[in-house]
């Protein structure tokens, strides 16, 4: 009973922190990336809060998915695309890969049609 009664503050302030899904990305580089250092994108076209970038176009880039229990934390805000999935987006600019970056550290799609970008923070 005692063990319980030390670990249960603990419990109360851990627990709650697990259910919060933080943006899977990162800062490297001035850039922000994915966990595994792929470059984000950015799309001239959209406005804040929206993807214009669907159908074909989500194809070559892929938007950066969020899960279901995914929450916005910070900076990174979750949108709703056209399809009707969750995206995460950036200071309300939603984020892209390019599908022709191989590699981590690949930003092969920055200045595509002078309209995409790589994201920066």
């Amino acid at each position: 009973m005692k063990i319980l009664r030390t670990l249960l503050p603990a419990a109360a302030i851990i627990l709650p922190a697990l259910g919060f899904a933080q943006a899977p990305t990162k800062v490297e580089g001035g850039l922000i990336t994915n966990a595994a250092g792929m470059t984000l994108y950015t799309f001239d076209k959209d406005e804040a809060g929206k993807s214009m970038c669907n159908g074909p176009c989500a194809a070559n880039w892929p938007p950066l998915m969020a899960t279901a229990d995914a929450k916005p934390a910070s900076d990174y805000t979750i949108i709703s695309r056209d399809d009707g999935g969750k995206q995460w987006a950036y200071k309300g600019k939603p984020l892209y890969y390019w599908a022709k970056d191989q590699k981590p550290g690949d930003k092969t799609g920055d200045g595509f049609n002078n309209v995409w970008h790589v994201a920066k923070p």
